[in-house]
């Protein structure tokens, strides 16, 4: 006996859309809807204080502020096309002096194995910007330095080294006016946390060791040409297609919204949308004129307490630590490696 392939794939088809009301917002999904109906767009902020350690630290920042100017808007382009907002405002002033408005302190984070940097803004400043722009709340995104522990392989995977790297990372964050952080990236509300960072600084050149026949491989520092080269880079907007946009922004910006966007299960909205209005508190003088208009021979329902508002409209708890400060730079780094030997 043969089933249809419908029959088949329907179990499957069942299970996945009951894990796709999936809510990456750091308050329930509802109360985000009613709270952020404009939402503001500041901005890509450089963090120019950040570890960014290469030697030509003044063209990189260059470079980077290049870059942004030329990006920012594409993720306003994206957030506009996702549906889910009201309006989608990009709130345009000048990014560093907003920045060292708004700005209170960085702190070196390294949470589930990401390591990132979290910034924290003026509560007062921040909340004036706000109602200045008339949005519900704004998103801020920062490009910083960071050193990061990371594992690189060399092109023929023969090799491998472990050690601190210098790269740039792009981290979010949506703030509403009285401070509560509504939504951040990276997200920890995944099952698998994946953080990439925008754009490495450094690489061990293997090839270089395996020229001298040694053992020891330098981490270099990648020259300002190449990391120009990378940041011009282009290639097709994701919202208009006539649109170039820099390879290393639209990766991050996508990686980004992901967690932006409420993937809804339909049986749950459609079970949702037909809970009988007995459930729903009303006041006596409407239940008179209900039953005036439309009288009814049932008895009446028990009066049941009104729904308490939702828990989370209070801010969390800050957690206080000392700013971080750009270490000191330091001499080029060897360290030993072992290929594997083929026979």
């Amino acid at each position: 006996m043969r089933l249809p392939l419908k029959n088949l794939f329907l179990p499957l088809l069942v299970m996945l859309l009951a894990g796709c009301a999936s809510n990456y917002y750091n308050i329930p999904r509802e109360a985000y809807e009613k709270k952020v109906k404009v939402l503001g767009v500041a901005p890509i902020f450089l963090d120019a204080d950040s570890e960014i350690r290469h030697p030509e630290k003044a063209e990189v920042l260059r470079i980077v502020r290049e870059a942004n100017r030329k990006n920012e808007k594409e993720l306003v382009d994206i957030l506009k096309g996702n549906g889910e907002y009201f309006a989608v405002r990009f709130l345009d002033e000048e990014p560093d002096q907003l920045f060292s408005t708004i700005s209170s302190r960085r702190e070196r984070r390294d949470d589930a194995g990401v390591v990132y940097n979290k910034y924290f803004y003026k509560p007062e400043e921040l909340k004036k910007f706000i109602e200045k722009h008339n949005v519900d709340a704004v998103m801020l995104v920062n490009v910083s330095g960071i050193l990061m522990t990371d594992k690189i392989y060399s092109s023929n995977f023969m090799a491998v080294l472990e050690d601190n790297y210098n790269n740039l990372i792009m981290t979010a964050q949506i703030i509403d006016a009285e401070g509560t952080l509504l939504w951040e990236y990276p997200n920890f509300r995944q099952k698998f946390i994946t953080f990439s960072p925008l754009f490495p600084l450094q690489y061990p050149d293997f090839e270089e060791a395996r020229a001298n026949l040694t053992d020891q491989v330098r981490i270099k520092n990648k020259s300002i040409p190449g990391i120009g080269r990378a940041f011009a880079r282009t290639e097709n907007s994701t919202v208009k297609w006539s649109k170039q946009v820099s390879s290393l922004y639209n990766k991050q910006f996508t990686d980004m919204t992901t967690f932006l966007q409420y993937f809804r299960n339909p049986f749950m909205d459609d079970r949702r949308d037909k809970k009988p209005e007995g459930q729903a508190a009303v006041t006596l003088k409407d239940d008179a004129q209900m039953r005036q208009i439309a009288p009814s021979p049932a008895s009446p329902a028990p009066q049941q307490t009104p729904l308490a508002p939702a828990a989370m409209q209070g801010k969390p708890a800050p957690r206080e630590f000392e700013p971080v400060k750009p270490l000191e730079p330091e001499p080029v780094r060897q360290e030993i490696i072992k290929e594997i030997e083929i026979k």
